[in-house]
């Protein structure tokens, strides 16, 4: 018998609320407008991570066994650039940057330090990485491996979007075609190997942050999750096995309403793509999504409010029916956050989890001739935008003629100008001022994790199998020339401690690098 649930009040709360509006499909059935599940949260709360990593393994460790303490319940990896684009700590183009936007990661013994005290078996991590994803990716399996993990149960997320790089972000190390090689690559090792590893997080949360608008967010990342479909399809992989392990990143924004009518819509069109290129399986056929709370929305001016902001987005995010959530610290405007603004976000989600009673019954907007009108429209628009881009041959060609980047520029633009001129209000930074001191609590990264790295690197090469490694190199760009997957190569590569700066300049030998338009 299904628990009763009541409000404060003694009031019964039903699991569903019908709305006579034409959109009245049951969450958990096609198109899923209304939610995945059909329970949603009833059952469970959504996963409630906290986007973490910085300095060395060691310290990135320090702060997972925190964040666990504090009751998170899927851990998220942040990269340092130098590992995000592929060169190791002790490369001339790292200087300057080891360890400060996230975790330095150049071999497997950093990974062992990282996870150092974690089961991987007993917890869901995802990793924000996209051009050397493939080697993270490896490096994880082969840690599970170490420690005897059961491959089959191991989970988690990677982000491994490429597209989004070279229209946004600028991570990217190889050219598309190459790129696209190694996504369906994953796919098709994870298919057989980890099959409940999400291997691609299609991500519009940096898009948003670009500047694009909900719309365009919406849009652009949908055509980018339709490219990938087709890659993968033309490579002869099925549809119905590996889009079951595809998943979305969205950034959620202030305007309550119109982000959950983006989540809402979402899914439905998610649902309508898949069916389209052949797939039949509704869980093929379900968007799941990871969300992020918007890191362009946080200001340094009066930075408290932040804590506002994250709240309310926080509750679009949920009440979008959102499968997992990070929300950002306050003082993120001003610095990586401190352990006091880390744990103010998780119990931001905690609060609004367990207090509120949004997760009480599924989709509660549903109904509303406002979201429901907004949901429509939302779509509409976004439909228009990607019949664009498939006009143009689909997102890799729309990204190698520059249109989504000057869409996202345009936006940016506008969205300035707005805030200038004040037609847009930010409270505490065109409104609402007060004469601020410098806030002299942040948090900091030195400069001398360079060399600690570095003296990790030198001893690591010095002990191990350096003949074994040159090979597993070369192997690797023999195999870049053929169409046989990489992966098992890869991972082969880490567990014999090949450090990632030095497998991706294996395939940057073979390939080249992207200098984009």
């Amino acid at each position: 018998m299904e628990k009763k649930i009541r409000t404060d009040s003694g009031i019964e709360i039903r699991p569903l609320y019908a709305t006579p509006l034409p959109m009245n499909e049951m969450p958990g059935e096609f198109p899923f407008t209304r939610g995945i599940h059909a329970s949603m949260y009833r059952d469970k709360l959504w996963t409630m991570r906290q986007y973490a990593g910085f300095s060395t393994a060691e310290e990135s460790n320090k702060r997972y066994h925190y964040l666990l303490g504090q009751g998170v319940s899927g851990l998220s990896v942040a990269f340092d650039l130098p590992t995000q684009i592929g060169y190791d700590s002790d490369h001339a183009m790292a200087e300057g940057e080891v360890g400060k936007v996230g975790v330095a990661i150049d071999s497997l013994e950093d990974m062992e330090i990282l996870f150092a005290g974690i089961e991987l078996e007993k917890v869901s991590t995802s990793m924000t990485i996209n051009a050397t994803a493939f080697i993270l990716l490896a490096l994880y399996i082969a840690l599970a491996k170490k420690q005897g993990a059961d491959l089959q149960k191991i989970s988690g997320t990677i982000q491994n979007d490429i597209l989004k790089e070279y229209a946004a972000r600028g991570t990217f190390i190889y050219p598309p075609q190459p790129s696209m090689r190694l996504i369906t690559d994953i796919f098709d090792y994870c298919s057989r190997e980890v099959p409940k590893w999400n291997t691609i997080s299609i991500s519009g949360y940096h898009i948003r942050e670009a500047g694009a608008n909900a719309v365009q967010e919406l849009a652009f990342t949908l055509s980018n999750g339709k490219a990938y479909l087709k890659a993968a399809q033309a490579v002869g992989l099925d549809i119905n096995v590996f889009a079951k392990r595809l998943s979305f990143f969205f950034n959620a924004h202030n305007h309550l309403f119109e982000e959950v009518a983006k989540f809402r819509a979402a899914r439905n069109m998610w649902a309508h793509i898949t069916k389209e290129l052949g797939a039949t399986d509704p869980k093929a056929q379900m968007l799941r999504f990871h969300t992020q709370t918007g890191g362009s929305t946080l200001t340094a001016q009066q930075p408290h409010n932040n804590i506002v902001r994250v709240a309310v987005q926080t509750l679009a995010a949920t009440l979008g029916g959102t499968q997992s959530l990070h929300t950002n610290g306050y003082d993120e405007a001003i610095s990586l956050p401190t352990e006091a603004a880390a744990r103010i976000a998780l119990r931001t989600q905690q609060i609004i989890g367990y207090e509120s009673g949004i997760a009480d019954t599924v989709d509660p907007l549903a109904g509303s001739y406002y979201v429901e009108s907004l949901t429509k429209e939302v779509e509409t628009r976004a439909w228009e935008l990607i019949s664009k881009i498939d006009a143009m041959g689909g997102s890799v060609s729309a990204i190698e003629q520059g249109f989504i980047q000057d869409e996202i520029a345009q936006s940016a633009y506008q969205y300035q100008q707005e805030i200038e001129n004040g037609e847009k209000i930010i409270v505490g930074v065109n409104k609402f001022t007060v004469k601020e001191e410098p806030d002299t609590d942040v948090f900091r990264i030195d400069d001398s994790i360079r060399k600690v790295q570095s003296e990790k690197l030198e001893n690591l090469r010095g002990r191990r199998d350096n003949k074994k490694v040159t090979s597993l190199l070369e192997a690797i760009a023999a195999r870049a020339q053929t169409p046989e997957n990489l992966m098992p190569l890869v991972v082969e590569a880490v567990e014999n401690y090949c450090t990632l700066g030095e497998i991706a300049d294996s395939l940057r030998n073979v390939w080249g690098e992207y200098r984009g338009i």
